[in-house]
C-alpha cells in the first residue's frame, strides 16, 4: 500500500518504495515492511530502550484487553476527552494531523483518539519495531495512518507541520527529555499543541529502589528482564489482594511520607517500589506495566516546576496540567 499524500507532504518527497531510500529533510530513510525507516545513530542507551520496547510490544496479549481499558480511562482522567473537547476541530480543522512522536503500539494513541480516529491524520513515530505492531492493529480495524521508524529527536518531517504532538510517557526515555520536547515541539504549528507526559520525581526510598532495579535489569536480555519481574508483580497481586488499609499518623518528612490512610499496597507502590496491581488484569498485564517501567536504561523523572520552565523556553503556553504522583501531564499550546 503507497503512503497517503499527507505524509508525502511531510516528508517533502515520495515515500520510498519498498527496499528504495530517499532522503527527506536531512534524513536518509528507507522504507522496510511497508515502512519508511531512519538509519540515523541512536545512544547506547537509546540502543538498549529502543530493544526493550520492541521486545515488549510485540507481546499483545499482554496489553491488549484490561491494559487497553485502563489506559483509556487514565487518559482521559489526566487529559479530558480530548478528540471531543470544544478545541479539537475548532481550532485544528476537520482532519487535524496527529504526530504521535514515540507511539510503541500505538496503545495509547489508539486509547486516546479512537473515537475520531477516521477524521483525523494519525502519524505515529517510534524508535523501535513496536511501529510494526502499531501499523498492524491499525489495518485490523480498518484505518488509515502514516508509520515511521525514527528517533523522536530526528523525525524527518518539515518543521511547523503539524496540529498536534501526542507524546504520552516517551520523552523521559531518551538522552534529554528538554531536548526531546524541544525536537518534538519543532514540528508543531503556531497555534498548535503539544500533548505529554512525563515521570514525576518521587521519594528518596522508591526513587533509590528504581534505580536499583533498573540497574539490575540493564544486565539482562528483554526475556531475562520480563522473567525476574514476574516475582515483583506476584507481591504486587499480594498486596493488592489484601487489600488492606493502613493509617500513617504522623507525616514523615524523613521520607517524604504524607500522613492519612491509605491502602498497603499503594503504600509500597508510591513510597517503596513499582508493584503495578488491578484486579481485573491478569499477572501477566500487570507484568506488562511493571516492565515497561523498569526495564528502560532511560527513565527519567522530573518536577512540576522543572516541566512549568521547559515550555515557557518553548514558548509553549500550558493550557491543562494534571499533576499526580506517577507524572506529570500537560496540555500546552504553541504561541
Amino acid at each position: 500500500m503507497s503512503s497517503p499524500q499527507w505524509l508525502d507532504d511531510l516528508l517533502g518527497v515520495s515515500a520510498p518504495t519498498e527496499g528504495a531510500s530517499v532522503t527527506a529533510h536531512g534524513h536518509k530513510i528507507t522504507t522496510v515492511a511497508g515502512i519508511p525507516r531512519s538509519a540515523e545513530f541512536v545512544s547506547a542507551a537509546q540502543e538498549q530502550t529502543r530493544e526493550t520496547f520492541g521486545f515488549k510490544w510485540a507481546k499483545r496479549d499482554t496489553f491488549e484487553g484490561s491494559v487497553a481499558d485502563h489506559m483509556r480511562n487514565w487518559l482521559v482522567q489526566k487529559y479530558g476527552d480530548v478528540p471531543h473537547a470544544p478545541w479539537f476541530f475548532k481550532d485544528h480543522g476537520p482532519n487535524p494531523i496527529i504526530l504521535d512522536a514515540g507511539c510503541g503500539a500505538a496503545l495509547s494513541g489508539i486509547a486516546l483518539f479512537g473515537p475520531v480516529m477516521d477524521r483525523v491524520r494519525y502519524l505515529g513515530v517510534d524508535v523501535s519495531t513496536a511501529v510494526d505492531v502499531a501499523k498492524k492493529r491499525f489495518e485490523e480495524r480498518g484505518w488509515h495512518a502514516g508509520f515511521i521508524q525514527s528517533d523522536l529527536n530526528q523525525i524527518p518531517v518539515k518543521e511547523r507541520s503539524v496540529d498536534i504532538v501526542f507524546s504520552e510517557g516517551v520523552l523521559h526515555h531518551t538522552d534529554d527529555t528538554f531536548k526531546a520536547l524541544e525536537a518534538v515541539t519543532k514540528h508543531v504549528k503556531h497555534g498548535g499543541r503539544v500533548i505529554f507526559y512525563v515521570y514525576r520525581k518521587k521519594g528518596p526510598v522508591r526513587e533509590y529502589t528504581d534505580d536499583y532495579i533498573r540497574d539490575k535489569l540493564q544486565k539482562m536480555t528483554p526475556e531475562e528482564g520480563w522473567k525476574a519481574m514476574e516475582p515483583l508483580s506476584e507481591l504486587g497481586k499480594i498486596l493488592g489482594d489484601l487489600n488492606i488499609e493502613i493509617d500513617i499518623k504522623n507525616k514523615i518528612d524523613l521520607l517524604e511520607i504524607p500522613a492519612g490512610k491509605i491502602n498497603l499496597q499503594r503504600f509500597f507502590y508510591w513510597h517503596v517500589l513499582k508493584a503495578f496491581y488491578r484486579p481485573e488484569m491478569t499477572l501477566d498485564e500487570m507484568n506488562h506495566i511493571n516492565f515497561d517501567w523498569y526495564a528502560p536504561k532511560n527513565a527519567r523523572r522530573h518536577t512540576v516546576e522543572e516541566v512549568r520552565g521547559w515550555c515557557k523556553t518553548l514558548n509553549l503556553e500550558i493550557e491543562h496540567e494534571f499533576a499526580e504522583e506517577a507524572g506529570i501531564s500537560v496540555i500546552a499550546r504553541l504561541k
